[in-house]
């Protein structure tokens, strides 16, 4: 990727498009210059700004809720990205951690669990595999002291430096037994990877030795994200690559594998519950891929957890409601890009029940996550 190349690095939700820099030196000497300053990649797509949409009236309810979907962009990482002309979206750049905090009171959110950086990586040039892990940890770190700062607020899906597989590796341990994070955060693709490759084979078993929580979020999607002109590829591609990571996992046999990890797909699983009857009928279609899911398709994928940041409409919500149980469904605003009273608003009108809408807001979070019972 061209560091002078406008065209060639538009940015997207949960990638960072670096112009106008000289080299992957320049950037890290002036990230040096924030001692233990956490650097995040910023999901940079031209969706929903939150400043312009009317702000939702304050909940009259006591938080309860748990978000399981919430970016969060520090005021120095904004500095830093001024300073290298890192090009993302206006919501990011005036991302705050007090607005995060209003923004929860007025949905009723008890307790956000924070994604460290969108998945995907830091979308640096030339970044070498070294300098990846300190970002990592810098990053991971930095959350800690927001979760120690604010008790029972914040959890943590913690960030990992794939595809480096040995340095995956290490902050996984980092991530689970020093910090104690939730989960780990992973993108849906990697290059042109998705997680169902040979290649993520070890952190996949490691994955499953631990009954890990991993929260799989879509990145870019090197193949595919400049193919539709002026529409951003968050828009078009992520819901596609969350499916394409779906299937890859699924007929590599990794989710039958890995019966033990606690998978979460964002936004609704992408376009998956819509394409579900191909889900079932492709491994009528050859016998290998059908030895990878000896229960059929749909008894692995209604094991997993689906949140519904960004399907506040009763179409796709209908689709997820009819793919899996309520159990599995997870309560999530995407913010800065969209608002918790959106969901609140949306899943009320939907017409789940009230005992439905219980588990989503919190029940089900907490079942997976149960260090969050303090929130």
């Amino acid at each position: 990727m061209r560091c002078d190349s406008v065209e060639a690095t538009a940015p997207l939700h949960g990638c960072v498009a670096v112009c106008g820099c000289n080299s992957r030196r320049t950037f890290l000497k002036s990230l040096g210059a924030f001692g233990a300053a956490t650097a995040f990649s910023a999901p940079a797509v031209w969706a929903q700004d939150s400043s312009s949409a009317s702000s939702p009236a304050l909940s009259t309810t006591k938080p309860h809720r748990i978000d399981v979907h919430h970016h969060m962009f520090p005021p120095f990482v904004q500095d830093l990205w001024k300073k290298e002309n890192v090009r993302t979206a206006p919501v990011v750049m005036r991302w705050k951690l007090e607005d995060t905090l209003d923004q929860m009171n007025q949905a009723g959110v008890a307790t956000t669990v924070l994604s460290v950086l969108a998945a995907g990586g830091f979308n640096l040039p030339k970044l070498s595999i070294e300098e990846h892990r300190r970002l990592a940890r810098l990053a991971n770190d930095h959350a800690v002291k927001v979760r120690s700062d604010h008790p029972g607020r914040f959890g943590i899906f913690a960030y990992v430096p794939m595809p480096d597989i040995d340095g995956t590796l290490k902050e996984i341990e980092y991530a689970l037994d020093v910090i104690k994070a939730d989960g780990i955060i992973v993108s849906t693709s990697y290059g042109n990877q998705f997680l169902g490759d040979p290649d993520f084979k070890a952190i996949m078993d490691e994955f499953q030795r631990r009954r890990a929580v991993v929260y799989v979020h879509p990145g870019r999607p090197e193949c595919c994200d400049t193919l539709t002109p002026n529409v951003p590829g968050s828009f078009t591609e992520y819901p596609q690559d969350t499916n394409r990571t779906v299937m890859s996992l699924l007929f590599s046999g990794t989710f039958t594998r890995t019966r033990d990890v606690r998978w979460i797909f964002s936004h609704g699983g992408g376009t998956a519950p819509f394409l579900a009857e191909r889900l079932i009928r492709t491994p009528s279609l050859n016998k290998k891929l059908a030895e990878t899911v000896p229960n059929g398709a749909m008894a692995e994928l209604q094991r997993f957890y689906y949140d519904v940041a960004q399907i506040a409409h009763p179409v796709p919500l209908a689709a997820l409601a009819k793919f899996v149980p309520a159990s599995q469904i997870l309560w999530g605003t995407d913010y800065p890009f969209r608002f918790g009273n959106e969901y609140v608003k949306a899943l009320a009108e939907f017409g789940f029940s009230a005992g439905d809408l219980s588990k989503i807001d919190r029940e089900n979070a907490l079942a997976l996550l149960p260090r969050l019972k303090a929130g």
